[in-house]
């Protein structure tokens, strides 16, 4: 997806209405952002994410039982195509952690969400990832295995690069332009402190992410 070219659309999946609506007007505010609908429950989010196909769900995360990874990885089946950030109260670097595994694109904390929810959506759009920086440095440091800090779609570009993917192939099986591509592999390399691709392949080899026998790597 271009963000340049067309409207980032966006679904808001939250229980309370005075929150959705209050979220609604903000983005609405924002050039490029347009809010095709709102889900007070998990299955009318699913509905929309398959009837709609939005590139962007947010959703809002209240409590620790509110939602779990399970229901990330559920509905990014749901819209392969499309990204997730969350939007929470708990500063929680842990939880942050388990999320953005699960396939969340994104962790903004909720006290800070005017000035970073759009940036973390658009950052989604173009298919990179977003963590408030109150959490970052510790989410990183959870664990001594840099794959840990990658989300789902990192991980997903890791292992296409990996196999000799072409950025035009990445871009048809992640729904990102081949300019989003190219943005997104530099950011990654960088992230991972690598440079040239058989680095990379031993990286994603070494990490379980491709199988030299069985993909041919």
């Amino acid at each position: 997806m271009d963000s340049r070219k067309k409207e980032i659309s966006v679904v808001l999946a939250d229980d309370h209405n005075v929150i959705r609506s209050g979220l609604r007007a903000m983005l609405e505010a924002e050039e490029g952002i347009r809010v095709i609908g709102e889900a007070a429950d998990a299955p009318t989010a699913q509905k929309l994410v398959r009837d709609r196909r939005p590139d962007i769900l947010v959703l809002y995360l209240q409590t620790p039982v509110a939602i779990t990874a399970c229901d990330v990885h559920g509905l990014r089946e749901d819209g392969p195509q499309m990204a997730i950030p969350v939007l929470t109260m708990q500063s929680d670097p842990r939880r942050a952690r388990e999320l953005l595994r699960a396939g969340a694109s994104g962790y903004v904390l909720k006290q800070a969400a005017e000035r970073q929810l759009t940036e973390a959506i658009r950052a989604a759009a173009e298919g990179g990832s977003y963590i408030d920086p109150e959490l970052g440095g510790q989410v990183a440091q959870l664990g001594a295995d840099p794959i840990e800090a990658l989300s789902e779609r990192e991980r997903e570009l890791l292992r296409l690069l990996a196999l000799g993917h072409t950025n035009r192939e990445i871009g048809e099986k992640l729904y990102l332009s081949v300019r989003a591509v190219e943005v997104n592999r530099a950011k990654l390399l960088e992230k991972l402190g690598l440079e040239t691709r058989p680095e990379l392949v031993r990286f994603a080899i070494a990490n379980g992410l491709v199988d030299a026998k069985r993909d041919g790597a």
